[in-house]
C-alpha cells in the first residue's frame, strides 16, 4: 500500500515567488483559512515561515521551516528552504530530508543561478522535480523559450501539464491540457475565482497548444520519479492560478517516503524499527523559553511518543516525551509519526545535525556533510565579561549549522567560518537579539579551511607540528588547516601527498 505521506521542499531563486506560493499551498491545503493569514503583523507582510527577525527585516527566508497539513487523506510535509544564495548549506541539508521538490521559476527571468544550484543538489540525490513557472499574469518570456531553457540548462525532459493563454496584458487564463478546460481571471485584480470553461481558443493560441503537445514529451510518472522528466505547470501564485493543481500533482505523482542512504545498508520506510536523522537544529524558536529543537526526518517504523531512541552522537538512549509537529512557528505534540514525517525533538545540546536516532545503535544515515567555509572571521567581544555567553551562543549556532567555530592552536581568538556573507549578518543579529551579546567581526588572517587526515598518524602529526600557526580544532576536536587562499591549499596539498585535505566532512 502506498504511504499517504508527501514530504517535499520548494526551491527557487530569491524573488521568484516561493513565499507567496507556500502561503497559497497552505491555504488550498486547509492549513490556513484566509489568504494573507500567514503574513506577519505590520508592514513587513512576511509569510509565516519567515519568522526570524532578520528575515522580516530583509524580506528573505533565512532558516528552513516545516509546515504540515492534510488534504484528501494525504499528509503533506512542506519544508520551506532558504532561497538566498548564501544559504546553500542549510538548504542542502533540508533537501536531504525530502522525497520530492517544487521548483519555482519567474516567467520573466527563467533559470537563475540559485535555481540551478539547488536543482543540482536535488539531482545528486535523485529528488524528482515539479516545475512551477510563476507570474504568467505579468509580462514574461515566451512559454516555448522557458520550456526549452529548462530542458537545455537542466538536461531534463519537460512535459507541460497546462498552458498559459497569453501572458501579461494579454493573459486570458490557463488551459489544462488533459481536460482542455480553461481557468479564467476575474474581477479588477484578475485573480482565479473558480470560473472554468471550455470556450474555443483563437487560432493563435490553438496553434500554440498544438505545438506544445507535439513538441514535448508526454507525462511519464516513472521518468518523473527517476528524476529524468519534470512536469511543468504555468500559473500565478499571487492570483491563485496553479496552487490547487500543484497539490493535486504532488498527491497523484510525487513519491511517498523513499529508502534513505545509510550504513551498513539503505533503510527502507517499510522496516519495522524506528530510525531517523537530524537535518536541522534550531535554537530560540520561542525566545521566551530559550528552547532548542532538533528536526528529525523519520525514515522507518512507527514512532510513538515517549519511546527511547539512541543517537549516534553519544550512544546513550534518550526518551522522546514531547515530540512536536510544526506549522512554522506554531507547534503541537505528536503522539505518533510515520516515515516521511518531520518531528521536532526538544533537547539541550544532546542532538546535532547529522545525528542518526534509532531503536538499534548499528545504523548511521549518510550524506549530511559539513562544508568547508568560504569566509573566515575573528569574533571581537565588546564586553569581555560576556565571554561565557559568547561561547554558548557560538556553540549553539555551530550546532545549528549557521556557522562553524574553529579554535586555533596558537592564539586565543576564536575563528568563525561561514559558507556565505549573509550568515555573518545573521550571526551578529542573533548574538544581539537572542543572547544579548554585542560583538563585532574582524578580518581573519585566513581565507578558507580544510579538514586534514592521514592514513598514517605519524604523517598527520608531522604535518601539524610543522604548521601549528595555521592549525585549529573544530567543535569535535578534528584537526583543521586554515589557509590564506585556495591556491595555498593546493600548494600545501602537493607538498604533503600523504595528508588528505577535505572540503566536506561527514559527522
Amino acid at each position: 500500500m502506498t504511504s499517504p505521506r508527501r514530504t517535499f521542499a520548494i526551491i527557487s531563486h530569491p524573488d521568484a515567488g516561493k513565499t507567496t506560493l507556500t502561503e497559497k499551498l497552505l491555504y488550498v491545503g486547509g492549513a490556513i483559512h484566509l489568504a494573507g493569514e500567514v503574513k506577519a503583523r505590520g508592514a513587513n507582510r512576511r509569510a509565516r515561515s519567515d519568522w526570524m527577525k532578520i528575515e522580516q527585516q530583509r524580506g528573505i527566508s533565512v532558516t528552513s521551516s516545516v509546515m504540515t497539513f492534510e488534504r484528501d487523506g494525504i499528509t503533506f510535509n512542506l519544508l520551506d528552504t532558504p532561497g538566498h544564495e548564501d544559504f546553500s548549506e542549510d538548504t542542502y541539508r533540508t533537501l536531504t530530508a525530502v522525497d520530492s521538490a517544487v521548483m519555482v521559476i519567474d516567467a520573466a527571468k527563467g533559470i537563475e543561478p540559485q535555481t540551478r544550484k539547488l536543482f543540482e543538489v536535488c539531482r545528486l540525490r535523485s529528488v524528482p522535480i515539479i516545475t512551477f513557472v510563476n507570474k504568467v499574469d505579468r509580462e514574461g518570456r515566451p512559454p516555448f523559450e522557458l520550456l526549452d531553457e529548462i530542458a537545455d540548462v537542466l538536461a531534463l525532459d519537460v512535459s507541460p501539464m497546462n498552458w498559459p493563454i497569453g501572458m501579461g496584458g494579454e493573459f486570458e487564463g490557463v488551459m489544462d491540457l488533459a481536460t482542455r478546460r480553461i481557468s479564467r481571471p476575474e474581477g479588477d485584480s484578475r485573480t482565479f475565482q473558480g470560473t472554468v470553461d471550455e470556450a474555443p481558443l483563437s487560432d493563435r493560441f490553438a496553434e500554440e497548444v498544438e505545438l506544445a503537445e507535439a513538441g514535448y514529451a508526454p507525462f511519464d510518472g516513472d521518468a518523473y520519479r527517476h528524476g529524468d522528466l519534470t512536469p511543468v505547470y504555468f500559473g500565478s501564485a499571487l492570483k491563485d492560478f496553479g496552487p490547487a493543481e500543484l497539490i493535486s500533482a504532488l498527491a497523484a505523482h510525487a513519491p511517498p517516503p523513499r529508502p534513505q542512504p545509510a550504513e551498513p545498508a539503505p533503510v527502507s520506510p517499510d522496516d519495522g524499527e524506528v530510525t531517523g536523522f537530524v537535518f536541522k537544529v534550531q535554537a530560540n524558536m520561542d525566545p521566551q523559553h530559550r528552547d532548542r529543537i532538533a528536526f528529525m526526518r523519520l525514515c522507518s517504523g512507527t514512532f510513538k511518543r515517549g519511546m527511547k531512541l539512541t543517537p549516534t552522537g553519544h550512544g546513550k538512549p534518550i526518551a522522546v516525551h514531547s515530540p512536536i509537529l510544526f506549522f512554522a512557528q506554531d507547534r503541537e505534540i505528536a503522539d505518533e509519526a510515520f516515515p516521511g514525517d518531520i518531528i521536532g525533538i526538544p533537547n539541550h545540546g544532546t542532538l546535532r545535525v547529522g545525528d542518526t536516532l534509532s531503536e538499534r545503535a548499528d545504523v548511521r544515515f549518510t550524506g549530511l556533510p559539513n562544508f568547508a567555509p568560504e569566509i573566515l572571521r575573528r569574533v571581537a567581544l565588546k564586553d569581555p565579561t560576556k565571554t561565557k555567553q559568547l561561547r554558548k551562543a557560538l556553540d549553539d549556532m555551530a550546532e545549528e549549522g549557521v556557522t562553524q567555530v574553529f579554535y586555533p592552536e596558537i592564539g586565543s581568538n576564536w575563528i568563525i567560518g561561514v559558507v556565505g556573507q549573509l550568515q555573518l549578518d545573521v550571526l551578529i543579529s542573533r548574538l544581539e537579539t537572542e543572547y544579548k551579546v554585542a560583538a563585532a567581526l574582524e578580518p581573519a588572517p585566513f581565507d578558507t579551511a580544510r579538514w586534514v587526515s592521514a592514513a598514517n598518524p605519524a604523517d598527520l602529526k608531522a604535518f601539524t607540528d610543522l604548521n601549528r600557526a595555521a592549525m585549529a580544532k573544530d567543535r569535535d576536536g578534528n584537526p583543521v588547516f586554515l589557509a590564506k587562499s585556495a591556491w595555498e591549499v593546493g600548494y600545501v596539498a602537493d607538498r604533503y601527498p600523504a595528508v588528505t585535505f577535505a572540503a566536506t566532512r561527514e559527522r
